[in-house]
This record gives C-alpha cells, structure tokens and sequence, in this order.
C-alpha cells in the first residue's frame, strides 16, 4: 500500500492443512490439521480419495506421530464407514504401503483431548486395477458375473448332469499380480448320486471323454409321487466284455428289472410304472466307453398306456 510505511493491504496469507475433504486428482497429499506442527485436540477428520473407476490408490506414509491408543488413523476400502478397514495406525511406526481396490478410499483421522503430536503426512498414486485372467471358456458350466475386476466376484455353475468341484464364488484380489482366490472349479460327472429334478440326463463320468474308472456306480431318480419315469438311452456305447447298465422299477435292487444294457445301442426307451428309477453302472473292461441317458417324469397315466403300447 502506498504511504510512508510500506505495507500489504491484508495480512500475509497462511497455507493450513484442512481437517477432511474430497481430494480428486490421480496423486496428491494428505496431512493431519496443523502439520508440521501437533494436531490439535478433539478432532474428527475423514478424507475421500475419489479417483476414477478402475483405478486404486498406492498410500503411502512419509511422517506419522500420534498418541498411542488414543489418537489414530484408519484407513477405508471405500466411501463408506463400514467399507473394509485396510488398517488402523496409532503411534511412532511409520506405517507400510496400502493398496486400495476401490476407486474411492476413506482416511479417517481421531484425537482426543490430551497429548497432542505432529500426526502424519501420506501421499497418494492412482494405479489401474487390472482384471483378473478370464475364467471362460468353463468346460460343461457356465460363469455368472458383471467383470473380473478387483473386488467383483463371479459365479461357476455346472450343466445339469455335471457336478461343481471347487468353489462355487470366486473373487478378484488385489495385489501386483491379480488373481482369484481360489483356483478355478471345474465340472465333472459324478459316479453316482441320488437325483431329485423332473428331467435331465444321466451321463458316463468324465463324459464327453471316456469313463475310466473301474468302481461300480449307482443313480438313483426320484421325481413327485404320481409321475412314472421315461428314460431315453440316446447314447449307450459299451465295451461288450462286461460293462453294463441295469435298470430297476424302483429305489432298490429287488425291485422289477426294467432291462440290462450294454454294448452299442442307437437308441432305446424305458418307461417305469413308480416316480423312483435305480440305475447301476459296472465295468469289468480295460477299455473305456461313454453313454447317455435322458430321463423325464410323467404322469403315470400316461406312463401305463405307453408302456402297454411299448
């Protein structure tokens, strides 16, 4: 300002480090209110990260000085309070580098009313999530999910006939290296089992490829009471030295005998006079074979003129 003493016209501005906000750029700092100099008492102080989707946050603490227990800093994977806690950090040790896997991360700071320090200084990155390797193609299933990126999970289900080995959920975690956290499943024909859906079909384990276990294995079919069985043996191609299928009228091996099956068969159907059907598989061959069976529930009205027809 003019006049005989030189002057500003405002007092000298003072840069503070302010308590909470939104910080938006792809990297920047974060400081406790006061710093360098102690924080003062009773605050509560929360900070977002928001940076674009499909980039994380590197954090990383280059000063750190609270009163231990009782003045801290958490820090949030996500926007919200009850987002995964990534760590809580209380004292003199420098705490380690932290990865977000949200494009939004909470810093949150706390002091109460006594022994006030320097509190902290961290500077942040924005780094890509990468996607975790893609699950398709999933060999007789199929996967359910909206991406594969950090944090999403996706879903395994088998086609029917096939059971799920593994998880059936898998996540996409964080890290330098993105991976699921469980090896991928896998769907295989089960040796048996009890069956308990209207329709489906019944195939030789390892189907497509063929069965190569020596063990004897038993089905059992049930559909609601009042619906006979149709079996449809689309595919039935058998060593001719000891490997068959016997089919039963019911849930054991004493019931009627609905016939013995084996070798090469284009196709053959079945219709049994009870809603429970056994199927028993034994291999005696060294060589392998596969086969198929289709089933379905029907009313056994319609079961008894099929059969007299048949």
């Amino acid at each position: 300002m003019p006049g005989t003493v030189r002057r500003w016209n405002y007092p000298p501005p003072l840069c503070i480090a302010q308590c909470g906000g939104t910080v938006e750029e792809m990297e920047g700092v974060i400081l406790s209110p006061g710093f360098p100099g102690n924080y003062p008492s009773n605050m509560d102080c929360s900070w977002k990260i928001a940076l674009p989707v499909g980039f994380g946050a590197h954090i990383q603490f280059l000063n750190f000085s609270t009163e231990p227990n009782h003045d801290f800093i958490e820090i949030r994977n996500g926007p919200y309070e009850t987002s995964r806690m990534m760590g809580r950090f209380s004292g003199s040790e420098l705490p380690g580098s932290l990865l977000s896997t949200s494009h939004e991360t909470t810093v949150y700071f706390h002091s109460d009313h006594s022994q006030n320090r320097p509190g902290f200084k961290l500077e942040y990155q924005a780094y890509e999530l990468q996607e975790c390797p893609d699950p398709e193609p999933f060999a007789n299933g199929v996967v359910r999910g909206a991406g594969y990126n950090v944090g999403q999970s996706v879903t395994f289900e088998c086609l029917p006939g096939y059971q799920l080995i593994g998880h059936p959920v898998l996540t996409c975690q964080h890290g330098t290296n993105r991976n699921w956290d469980h090896p991928l499943p896998r769907c295989e024909v089960p040796c048996g089992g009890n069956i308990t859906s209207s329709n489906g079909t019944v195939y030789s384990p390892g189907f497509p490829s063929p069965y190569s276990s020596s063990q004897d294995c038993v089905w059992l079919i049930t559909v609601p009471i009042g619906h006979g069985i149709r079996l449809n043996l689309s595919l039935l191609q058998t060593e001719p030295s000891g490997d068959f299928i016997t089919v039963w009228d019911g849930a054991q091996q004493t019931a009627p005998q609905l016939g013995v099956f084996s070798r090469s068969l284009a196709k053959k159907t079945l219709h049994s006079s009870s809603n429970q059907v056994l199927l028993k598989f034994h291999r005696d061959a060294a060589m392998g074979g596969i086969f198929a069976i289709a089933f379905s529930g029907q009313y056994e009205s319609l079961v008894s003129i099929l059969s007299y027809l048949h």
